[in-house]
């Protein structure tokens, strides 16, 4: 059995923390990332909770003839793409930016993947495929709706790639995981997300509210046909989050898959308001925050959260870490990084 695994992106928040799970279960983990959208100090975070110097190779997905020397160097079967851009809005304002590199980075890998024989690729997908759901929750079986926005076609679009290449493709298996909303940091709070200026994400944008390194917060729109107005998320633990991606390998390498493509729903099956999250952030850590409405963001929908029965069932995962705890490790994080700045 190969237990080495190519992770693109791995030293991102979604990456980084998958990378640990992937070694705590035995793995040799390869990391491939041009920092585009990540940051070095999470390679000595990863080494620093695992005792484990991962194998890291600084290069772009999007360039073939960089990954064409991975390929080689490296004995892998299996792989793990996170090497995507993420932000919702950003997507909306420069689309070209978006299809460019989420498409090409995994179009590259799935070639390279076909041409070196390596059978097993796990594609981090999104909620953002649903698209506006009329019934929630939603099932891997709902109908996709149109993207409302350019980061979720390329989502989709990828999807639909995994899908026809593992068709086309003898011996090779995939899995689709359609995550909700990741939050919060590593317990350790010696990785996180880290992002770079203006956070895109709610979460980031709380802690460093709270810290004071942005004046208020701004919760986007009270208006929605929602209890209290604000938007309806699945916002699930990273660390939950980054155990699904080792399930889902596992589960190829030992042959369990029952399709050769598969597609789950990863996130906790219950919905949280932007108010009821920022209320509870602020009782987690028993402070406050200064925020204020803000009209509504393009590209937001109204409400999605997952129905995970699939993903208990088939791959025997679920979430287990409390709300609470998750939105106390995300403030743990901020101050740590405020802290070795």
């Amino acid at each position: 059995m190969n237990k080495r695994v190519l992770v693109a992106g791995g030293a991102g928040y979604i990456g980084s923390h998958t990378v640990v799970e992937l070694t705590k279960a035995g793995f040799e983990v390869v990391i491939v990332d041009n920092f585009s959208n990540s940051d070095p100090s999470s390679l000595d975070g990863i080494r620093k909770i695992t005792g484990i110097e991962p194998i890291f190779v600084e290069a772009d997905c999007c360039d073939k003839e960089a990954m064409r020397r991975v390929f080689e160097r490296y004995d892998f079967d299996s792989v793990i793409h996170f090497a995507a851009f993420k932000a919702v809005g950003e997507s909306v304002a420069e689309p070209m930016k978006y299809y460019r590199n989420n498409l090409l980075s995994f179009v590259t890998i799935l070639e390279l993947m076909k041409e070196y024989g390596r059978h097993n690729v796990v594609f981090s997908s999104s909620a953002t495929v649903y698209g506006d759901a009329e019934v929630l929750p939603v099932t891997e079986l709902t109908p996709r709706k149109p993207a409302t926005s350019p980061y979720g076609a390329t989502k989709q679009m990828s999807e639909d790639i995994l899908r026809d290449m593992v068709f086309a493709t003898e011996g090779l298996n995939g899995i689709a995981l359609r995550y909700f909303n990741p939050i919060g940091a590593h317990p350790s709070a010696l990785i996180g997300e880290l992002p770079r200026g203006v956070p895109n994400n709610l979460v980031p944008y709380i802690t460093q509210t709270a810290a004071g390194i942005r004046e208020c917060l701004s919760i986007f729109g009270d208006d929605y046909p929602t209890p209290d107005g604000s938007c309806l998320r699945d916002y699930i633990d990273i660390v939950d989050l980054a155990r699904a991606h080792v399930v889902a390998i596992e589960r190829m390498v030992e042959g369990r898959n029952k399709e050769r493509y598969e597609v789950f729903n990863v996130g906790t099956g219950r919905p949280v308001s932007v108010f009821e999250l920022v209320k509870g952030f602020e009782a987690a850590n028993e402070l406050k925050l200064n925020y204020k409405v803000a009209a509504r963001r393009a590209g937001d929908v109204t409400a999605v959260w997952a129905d995970t029965t699939l993903a208990n069932e088939e791959l025997g995962w679920r979430a287990e870490r409390e709300l609470n705890d998750t939105l106390r490790a995300a403030w743990e994080w901020e101050k740590y990084v405020r802290g070795n700045k």
